[in-house]
């Protein structure tokens, strides 16, 4: 390390500690959840209070998206102008009669050579204009269903089961179809839309030289550059975009679905993408839903130093500062108000440590109530399988890292609920 960086990076550490002292002085404005001092969600940069909807939607929620953008997730394209469409799969009797399945390739800018994802879509054949859930899948979209027609994913691949070379293989199909029971949700009245994550940006640190930030070059190489949980979050945007032109679906109500890492991305494509009326969290963790200032599982050093290409790089600044950051996961999950969001667990998910999950969804509640919501009902930690649905939801099952049937069945009375017209 030379002199400068020893110097920069003293000084970091020095201002951090400064801030931690503020904090500790109550000069900088906190709220207290749990015990626990956070950032408040309610307060500006300058100090001022938000007290009412006008102040939240002018001033707070425009500088809360403009710093996140700046120190974590980094810069984001808009919709690409020279995007297109090819369905090469229109099924009519899939799943036994059930669906159509649709396959489409969706090419970002408009070459058959170029940066491209596949959607794959099932929708209910009982549903005239249905609603949808659309989520990005681990495995390729041949993994979330036994469906023989369903396109084997070409992309890089990390190892896992039928994995090899970093490829799929017929090994890989219908591996996650626990976590994607179709027939259960298109029972339901909902079309599915997925698209394999890898098809955005492959999950490994290769300098964004091989997703759809080569398209990009301008926001590379800066310390706010357009990183893979961002990539993530935008291509759930570009199946939205799609789903707007298809007449089968009804594109106003359209469910934002992640798990894990995905979760991550499902978090802030509804934070930035307010055309998702409704956000589901499952088991997202540290830069999900998990409070950063609350002790166990997974932290800040973790996230940048296995997973450095998930965040931009002013995010690593904050390595190890979890305890005195000036933000915090609540504030993402504010920026989704008034829409609702459900925020689930998994009691021996130790990593993305289910508690402090929940607290990240209970203190984005003041925000909730100001918007004139019902928020998070529960004033603690709920008891296994025994939700909390409000505006905001939340539950916490048995079991480990996972999605699971009492998972969905969840979800989709929730979205019964709220994303259903009346």
């Amino acid at each position: 390390m030379n002199l400068t960086a020893i110097q920069n990076n003293y000084l970091l550490r020095l201002s951090l500690m400064l801030l931690g002292l503020l904090l500790a002085n109550n000069t900088i404005a906190q709220q207290i959840v749990n015990g626990i001092s956070l950032p408040d969600v309610l307060t500006l940069n300058n100090g001022t209070k938000i007290t009412t909807a006008k102040q939240w939607k002018i001033e707070r929620r425009p500088e809360l998206i403009a710093f996140f953008k700046k120190e974590m997730y980094g810069q984001s394209p808009g919709k690409p102008a020279g995007v297109t469409y090819k369905v090469f799969d229109n099924d009519s009797k899939a799943l036994g009669g059930k669906a159509t399945r649709k396959q489409i390739t969706v090419y970002f800018n408009g070459k058959q050579d170029g940066p491209q994802m596949d959607i794959l879509l099932y929708i209910p054949n009982n549903v005239k204009h249905a609603p949808a859930i659309v989520g990005l899948n681990f495995d390729g979209n041949q993994s979330v269903n036994i469906d023989l027609a369903i396109k084997m994913s070409t992309s890089w691949m990390d190892k896992t089961k039928g994995v090899v070379n970093n490829r799929a293989t017929e090994a890989t199909r219908g591996i996650d179809a626990g976590q994607w029971p179709l027939e259960m949700i298109l029972d339901k009245g909902y079309a599915v839309a997925t698209v394999y994550r890898g098809d955005i940006d492959p999950d490994f640190d290769d300098g964004f030289k091989n997703g759809v930030q080569v398209l990009y070059p301008e926001l590379q190489n800066r310390g706010d550059n357009f990183a893979t949980v961002a990539a993530w979050a935008w291509g759930l945007s570009r199946i939205l975009d799609y789903l707007e032109t298809d007449k089968a679906i009804d594109s106003k109500h359209v469910a934002v679905f992640g798990f894990s890492r995905l979760g991550k991305a499902a978090l802030w494509a509804g934070a930035t993408d307010e055309r998702f009326p409704l956000v589901i969290s499952n088991e997202s963790g540290a830069g999900g839903a998990k409070l950063f200032h609350f002790k166990g599982g997974e932290g800040t050093t973790r996230l940048d130093t296995k997973f450095p290409h998930w965040f931009c790089g002013n995010f690593k600044k904050y390595m190890g500062q979890d305890s005195i950051l000036p933000f915090d996961q609540h504030m993402v999950i504010s920026l989704i108000a008034p829409r609702p969001v459900y925020v689930a667990s998994a009691k021996d998910d130790t990593n993305s440590n289910p508690e402090a999950e929940f607290w990240g969804a209970k203190a984005a509640d003041p925000v909730y109530r100001l918007l004139g919501t019902s928020g998070l009902p529960a004033n603690q930690w709920p008891a296994l399988s025994e939700p909390s649905v409000g505006r905001i939801a939340y539950h916490v099952r048995p079991g480990g890292h996972n999605v699971t049937d009492y998972d969905w069945i969840q979800y989709l009375s929730f979205a019964d609920k709220y994303l259903k017209k009346p």
